[in-house]
């Protein structure tokens, strides 16, 4: 049976990745585009993505109290790491749980008001992640509403790096010092992509 990560890739590649021709978010214009919600909103892709990034945590020593990211790439994300951490909490005991936090675009301008929404606690070490990384400007605002509001990040994380020179060096910039880490790049999914195009 493929580990999370290897049948995360599959599915990637499989349900996310399509060639043609695209513009980007940055304006940018590619001949491939990976839409990582089709995956991260697929039940078994929720499932994997959860599992896949705890298993890089655990490689990288990283104990984060919570998971965030910008809505609504991330969204899927944060709650496919909180929900595997419950999960593997009751399969292993000991395994801590990661709550989950969700960065608005702008403040509310009612209720409370809040630009953080779920857990929110000054100090705590906190993940951020995305589904796709370009630029980075998404993962960045995170960073820095997290950072804003007390939280310590240690590291950020992307389901894909679309290996963009300076989308990576703005991320390492942000993170000061925190590790910016990725699952898969862009090549690794298009490369799973053409394996399965190919005949048996």
């Amino acid at each position: 049976m493929p580990n999370p990560r290897t049948a995360l890739l599959d599915l990637l590649a499989r349900t996310s990745f399509r060639l043609g021709n695209f513009t980007l978010s940055s304006g940018a214009k590619s001949d491939y585009y990976i839409d990582c919600r089709t995956t991260t909103l697929h039940a078994e892709g929720a499932r994997l993505t959860g599992l896949a990034i705890l298993d890089l945590l655990r490689e990288h020593n990283l104990h984060p109290a919570a998971v965030g990211g910008l809505t609504m790439g991330a969204d899927p994300v944060v709650s496919a790491v909180s929900i595997a951490s419950a999960w593997r909490a009751q399969t292993h005991p000991g395994s801590p749980l990661i709550h989950g936090f969700l960065v608005r675009k702008a403040e509310k301008t009612h209720g409370t008001g809040r630009r953080i929404e779920g857990f929110l606690e000054k100090d705590a070490p906190v993940l951020i992640v995305d589904d796709v990384c370009t630029t980075g400007a998404s993962t960045i605002t995170a960073i820095e509403a997290a950072r804003e509001a007390g939280m310590k990040v240690i590291a950020a994380v992307c389901l894909v790096e679309r290996e963009e020179a300076a989308g990576r060096a703005a991320l390492e910039a942000a993170c000061h010092g925190a590790p910016f880490l990725s699952l898969f790049t862009a090549n690794d999914v298009r490369a799973a992509h053409i394996r399965q195009l190919s005949p048996a």
